[in-house]
This record gives C-alpha cells, structure tokens and sequence, in this order.
C-alpha cells in the first residue's frame, strides 16, 4: 500500500488511451493508478516502486515478461496479476496457465473494479462485505462434488482436487443444505497443497448474473452461516 494509504496499482497498455481510461476509473474508486503506456514505461513504474497490484494487456505480461517482473515487484507475492485480452482460446489459456486473472475487451468498468476486488482481497478489502471462513462446506459445482471454504455476499471460494477438471469460466454453485443455486463467473484460480497434504486447486468466483430473489438468498444465507475459525 502506497504512503497515501490507497492501492498502488499500474496499469501496462500499449493500446491508445486504455491505461489512462481504466485509471480514471480506479481513481475515482479510490485507488492510486499509475498508467502506463509502454512495456518501457510500465518497467520504469515498477523499478521506481513496489506495487498492490498489476493490471497487463496480455503480450506485454506473457510475450515481453512483464509478468514476471509484476510478480516480483508487488507487495503480496501471492497477488495474480490481471491481464487484459481479446476474447480468444489462446489468451485464456495463457492466463490460466500462469495463474492470473483475465479481462476480456472491451473492458466493462464494474467487471475491472470487481477483478481489482478481487485480486487484491489478501492487501485490502475494496468497497466488499468481509470474507467468512466456512471450513469445507460441501457444494455442486455443475454438478460435480466440491467444497467452498469461504464466502461473501459478492462470491465465494471453492476447493477441489487437482485431478479434477476445472471449472469453466461461468459456472453453477449448488449448496445443497439450503437449496440456493447461484451463477458464478471464475476470476483466478491456484494450485496449491493443503494441510491434508494433497494436491488440491483452489478458485475463486465472482457472483454474476443472478436474479434479485437469487442475490437475496444467497445473502441471506452467508448471514446465517456461522464462521469457522482456520
């Protein structure tokens, strides 16, 4: 966090006007963005000083590593960066399999702000309910067995093994206790090993698309949940 007690955030676009739009966004929110228009100038920003958190067009972060230097340059090592793209198999996969989070074009101003929400969860929360550790709380992910291990009343975090397939990127959360079904847009994901000491992913999720009753809901249902202390 940056000495004016905002989010530092720096935002690499060599695409005309973009990195000083989504500043102009951030800025208004209440973070501290610092645009820059060249992978030169981006470099430059991050050499000067650490930051929260680093928002790439996707071939500045993966094919003239940036990625790598944001990495190493951001307060919380465990932070993923947010790489912006054109909506193609390629990009989303790149992103994926760096463990970062994508941001499909045209950007959509409440999708960035829920994405930087997000992604610098662990730094600060940002204009979000407070996160409530529920243990393994079991849940259908389409279908498929999984557990959630924390929520809010704007998403929730999921667990599941690694063998297991993936979620897609939009996807349905079943909690079968309370028969509340919510669709859920993926935002990063992380593999990792658990106290148990197997290999499992965990992801997190975005609330998205829902009716108003649904929203309710869900709300009401993480209200009554009772935390579980770690």
């Amino acid at each position: 966090m940056s000495t004016t007690g905002r989010l530092r955030i720096v935002i690499a676009s060599a695409h005309p006007g973009e990195s000083q739009i989504l500043a102009d966004w951030l800025a208004s929110d209440g973070f501290e963005p610092v645009p820059a228009s060249s992978l030169r100038a981006a470099r430059c920003h991050l050499e000067a000083q650490s930051c929260d958190l680093l928002i790439s067009d996707v071939k500045l972060a993966f094919l003239d590593g940036l990625h790598e230097m944001g990495r190493g340059r951001m307060r919380n090592p465990h932070t993923p960066i947010v790489v912006i793209g054109d909506d193609d198999s390629t990009s989303r996969r790149q992103a994926e399999r760096r463990q970062a989070m994508f941001l499909q074009r045209p950007v959509d101003r409440t999708e960035l702000l829920c994405y930087v929400a997000m992604a610098a969860g662990e730094a600060r929360p940002v204009r979000r309910s407070p996160r409530k550790s529920v243990g393994h709380l079991e849940a259908l992910v389409d279908g498929a067995p999984t557990s959630i291990v924390d929520v809010s009343n704007e998403g929730l975090r999921l667990e599941s093994a690694r063998d297991r397939r993936a979620s897609p990127p939009f996807f349905s959360v079943e909690v079968p206790i309370v028969g509340v079904t919510v669709m859920v847009h993926r935002v990063w994901t992380n593999g990792l090993t658990a106290t148990s000491g197997k290999q499992v992913t965990l992801y997190g999720g975005a609330l998205i698309h829902n009716p108003l009753r649904i929203e309710r809901a869900w709300r009401k249902f993480v209200d009554a949940l009772p935390e579980v202390r770690p």
